[in-house]
């Protein structure tokens, strides 16, 4: 399958620990040393643009990795300037939604910048196309129907794991309000919303295929690392 380019060049930004299964997964540590307690605002963290691969990439693991974590996650497109926003009218700044793949290396903290982990080439697979938001289009997927959504993970065609969108701690418009109080996000920009604590994990050689309903379907392989190809 030939590679087709990502459907946005924005800047593209991921949080954690906003779903309640991850909080729950989690248990007693969240309540630890150093925040001791819920966050009390997104946890953000940047995919520079070499994250960025469009559907029927080959993502390389880096050099001594075997195995990535594949976070089913969906993108919030930006379609206007987005700064200070109300949640009231925050889905007014939002021009549609896209499925996404946000590969991480397996790693044990949430409490440090996981740079090497999170920010390696191709570590941010997105599907074909960019599905209309409403009230964008007056077709477009409304918040109830993207939060109903399931999305399954499979790797050589077999399911490794499914979330909801139904737990999220902050739904798109809080989430929206609650990152540009603090910064604004351009037309272009994705934020993401988040993906679960321990998700599944595929290994190198493998292909991968999320499916999200009316988000449609992003497919992908993962290829060793150059330290674990084999040389004639």
């Amino acid at each position: 399958m030939p590679q087709q380019p990502p459907p946005v060049q924005g800047a593209v930004y991921g949080v954690v620990l906003n779903d309640r299964a991850s909080l729950a997964r989690l248990g007693a540590a969240v309540r630890e040393a150093p925040y001791k307690g819920e966050p009390k605002a997104p946890v953000l963290y940047i995919k520079p643009a070499n994250t960025l691969v469009g559907e029927g990439a080959e993502v390389r693991l880096p050099a001594g990795a075997d195995r990535v974590e594949i976070g089913a996650t969906v993108g919030i497109v930006i379609g206007a300037p987005a700064a200070r926003l109300d949640a009231a009218t925050a889905l007014q700044a939002v021009a549609g939604y896209v499925l996404v793949a946000d590969l991480s290396l397996p790693h044990a903290s949430y409490y440090r910048p996981a740079i090497r982990e999170k920010c390696f080439d191709g570590a941010c697979p997105m599907a074909a196309a960019i599905v209309p938001a409403a009230p964008a289009r007056p077709a477009g997927l409304a918040p109830a129907e993207l939060y109903a959504t399931t999305l399954r993970t499979f790797v050589d065609e077999a399911p490794a794991g499914e979330r909801t969108l139904a737990d999220l701690v902050r739904d798109v418009p809080r989430l929206l309000a609650d990152v540009t109080e603090f910064m604004t996000l351009r037309v272009g920009d994705v934020l993401l919303l988040g993906v679960q604590y321990q998700a599944p994990q595929a290994g190198a050689g493998t292909r991968v295929r999320i499916e999200g309903g009316r988000l449609g379907s992003l497919s992908f392989a993962i290829a060793p690392s150059p330290a674990r190809e084999q040389r004639p």
